[in-house]
């Protein structure tokens, strides 16, 4: 069902590419070119066609996209998320986490440079 949902999400979001490029820009668009008396569509009707046709897929994909929300596959095999993970693993690995009583590892410290006095 997921995968259905995701599928149809690409194709409507494909169809709202091509008809958002065929609409009418204030510099004409591709619709323009349907302005000959001719035509079985006017550009007045053209236009409106793609507006609406805009607002639906655009409703669509609104739609997909809560549906799909709610359909994720959710694995059962594993409870928890990534980071709650990593943060217990950290905790076990981590020597400053250790037990009551146990000294934490020292650190040495890196050894200063001796100064010669120069005139002495």
């Amino acid at each position: 069902m997921y995968l259905l949902l995701i599928i149809l999400m690409v194709i409507a979001s494909v169809l709202m590419c091509f008809i958002v490029l065929i609409q009418n820009s204030k510099g004409g668009g591709l619709a323009s070119g349907f302005s000959s008396s001719n035509q079985i569509m006017g550009v007045r009707k053209t236009t409106d066609f793609l507006e609406k046709a805009t607002w639906t897929l655009a409703a669509v994909m609104v739609v997909f996209s809560i549906a799909s929300a709610y359909t994720i596959p959710s694995s059962s095999a594993k409870s928890g998320d990534v980071i709650m993970e990593q943060a217990q693993q950290e905790e076990k690995t981590n020597p400053y986490n250790m037990p009551v009583g146990t000294a934490a590892p020292q650190t040495e410290a890196p050894a200063a440079p001796t100064e010669q006095p120069v005139g002495e």
